[in-house]
């Protein structure tokens, strides 16, 4: 069984990679819009003292007006760093400019200096390569959020874009579901 699901997310990621980079520009960034709206609106957004996002691939929802609104908010932001073994931190980020190309070619953030207290995320924006409504969604396969949201009571937010929502994912033990899927 266990093959089954994962040979299923693999069909399911390959679908939604064909969708994605099926979606134009114009839609990319009315739909980054439309969910960047719906996320400030939230009242878990206006309540959260620290939000930790994601540096948004081309493929998803641009995330780099929450991340300016966060700061100039004066939220505690947090960005992913990965460390070894699949798993991530977060970690506190003043200014955008200093966050430099990581392990997976993806701006995160540098170490944290010692003795640095990291907050808890109040709110934490998840990406993903398709999601459903319930919560469930579907990563890049490493398992990078499922370990950290398991050991963070943040609440979780998954951004996904409409055309890659589908009410057929599979999941397994280890997966996370998010608290709440926003799409335009």
């Amino acid at each position: 069984m266990h093959g089954g699901v994962r040979a299923e997310k693999q069909r399911i990621r390959q679908e939604a990679k064909i969708i994605s980079e099926g979606l134009t520009p114009e839609y990319r960034r009315e739909a980054s819009r439309e969910i960047t709206r719906q996320v400030l609106a939230l009242p878990e957004w206006k309540k959260a003292a620290t939000v930790m996002a994601y540096w948004s691939l081309p493929t998803e929802p641009d995330t780099r007006e929450l991340m300016e609104t966060a700061l100039r908010e004066g939220k505690t932001l947090l960005l992913p760093r990965c460390l070894d073994a699949g798993r991530m931190a977060a970690l506190p980020v003043k200014d955008l400019a200093g966050v430099k190309p990581g392990t997976l070619g993806i701006p995160e953030p540098g170490t944290a200096a010692d003795g640095t207290e990291v907050p808890d995320p109040d709110l934490i924006l998840v990406p993903c390569m398709a999601a459903a409504p319930n919560g469930v969604r579907l990563g890049h396969g490493a398992g990078y959020y499922d370990r950290f949201l398991a050991e963070h009571t943040g609440r979780a937010i998954c951004l996904c874009f409409r055309a890659l929502l589908r009410g057929d994912l599979p999941t397994e033990g280890t997966d996370i579901i998010t608290d709440l899927v926003i799409s335009d």
